[in-house]
């Protein structure tokens, strides 16, 4: 595979989804670059199922990195997502923002609110533009499960020849908003197109004396826009999330897509998820999509899906729709 770990994270923060982020400045082992996306289309709202014009999940950020010697690299990331429908003070709320150091045989350590461990496993699926994975981003922040808040990370890939690579992630967060100490822990397996990963947690949950765990299981064989694409999600949960208002329950998740992108860019993709409440036999999550994405440039992505309720206990049961345009900063 030939990749190494400080070639990965110089990856991730140049890109900025599927575009190269704007570079302002590469000097003497120092860069600073502008990134980030802005969605705007139309689609139906989840409550009163009116026509509404939408913005997907708009973001910008500033990304830094700097040779620090030794072989070390620093780097920054902040990010924050936009306003784009309203006006008024609050045009931006902070997604990301982080201080990373990496060396290609030490590994890589991050502080701050990250995209974490449990994320590189569990997110594999999380790839359609209009709708993807929902449930890992229940308290995605305080359990750590999608942007892990106030987290310290450690990542280290272990190469195997040209064809196998050992990725092993971990994960800690403090005091957070009425959560103790929590942390996580996964290893996972690149062998050429195919992926095996598996991820634990565990650790306090605010309203609760019991320790919030949950193992998750996952894989995926090709790259999401390039050919075949196939991916499962298998989570669950012991007292881990709160997605209906109560306590939190023991749960079971699924997310699984397959995704076939034309030598044009034309990618299809269907992809279902579902979220049960075991404790109370409750549907929380049960849906299925039908999603296209078309890159008219790089940077220039359209995108129509519809989403399918196939019945939960908790919602209205009313199916959704969205049909835009992502443009890549």
């Amino acid at each position: 595979m030939k990749k190494t770990v400080l070639a990965s994270v110089i990856a991730g923060i140049a890109f900025s989804g599927q575009a190269f982020a704007v570079e302002l400045y590469n000097s003497e082992g120092s860069t600073f670059s502008v990134g980030g996306h802005i969605s705007m289309g139309i689609g139906n709202d989840p409550v009163d199922d009116d026509l509404e014009v939408q913005s997907i999940s708009p973001r910008v950020n500033i990304n830094a990195t700097q040779d620090i010697g030794g072989g070390f690299t620093a780097d920054a990331k902040g990010e924050w997502a936009l306003n784009t429908l309203n006006g008024g003070e609050e045009s931006f709320k902070t997604r990301l923002g982080y201080v990373g150091v990496t060396h290609d045989t030490w590994g890589r350590v991050v502080g701050g609110t990250q995209w974490s461990p449990y994320y590189d496993v569990a997110g594999i699926a999380d790839m359609p533009i209009a709708f993807a994975n929902d449930f890992l981003y229940v308290q995605g922040g305080e359990l750590g499960t999608a942007r892990a808040e106030s987290m310290v990370s450690y990542r280290k890939t272990f190469m195997f020849g040209d064809n196998l690579d050992l990725n092993l992630g971990a994960g800690w967060q403090g005091d957070n908003g009425g959560y103790g100490d929590r942390g996580q822990l996964g290893l996972s397996f690149d062998l050429g197109e195919i992926y095996v990963g598996y991820v634990f947690s565990t650790g306090s949950q605010a309203g609760t004396s019991d320790d919030a765990m949950a193992n998750t299981l996952s894989a995926k064989y090709g790259s999401y826009g390039d050919g075949l694409f196939v991916a499962v999600v298998y989570e669950i949960g012991d007292k881990f999330r709160n997605a209906t208002g109560g306590p939190a329950y023991d749960s079971t998740s699924v997310e699984a897509i397959a995704a076939f992108a034309l030598a044009n860019s034309l990618n299809f993709s269907l992809n279902y998820e579902s979220h049960e409440d075991d404790d109370n036999s409750v549907t929380v999550i049960s849906q299925m999509a039908l999603q296209v994405e078309y890159n008219f440039t790089p940077a220039f992505v359209g995108y129509a899906g519809y989403q399918l309720d196939l019945g939960d206990d908790v919602s209205s049961d009313d199916d959704l729709y969205a049909l835009g345009v992502r443009y890549y900063l």
